[in-house]
């Protein structure tokens, strides 16, 4: 129970920040690449990286290169499903 209780904290932390959460939804309706990412969202782009790092690191986000471009996309799992209930009821409507 005590291993589950700190994967869930470690989720709700990512999911706590703002910015990051706005990044999680747009990947909730499809893979993004990072200029896709960057043009929705008013950060910097050292800003961007920090944050998807992070999105990374606590693996709620996969990545897939495309030549020089980098595509993000949500890994399935708690946080995939815990977004999209997230979407369906703020955005109005159930993700793809």
């Amino acid at each position: 129970m005590r291993e589950h209780a700190g994967q869930a904290a470690r989720l709700l932390k990512a999911l706590a920040n703002e910015k990051r959460l706005l990044l999680l939804c747009q990947l909730v309706e499809g893979e993004r690449s990072v200029g896709e990412l960057n043009a929705n969202i008013d950060l910097s782009q050292s800003a961007l990286s920090q944050h998807l790092a992070v999105l990374r690191a606590d693996g709620l986000v996969r990545t897939r290169r495309e030549a020089q471009t980098i595509h993000y996309s949500l890994a399935p799992g708690p946080a995939r499903r815990i977004l999209e209930t997230l979407h369906a009821i703020y955005c109005g409507e159930a993700a793809p």
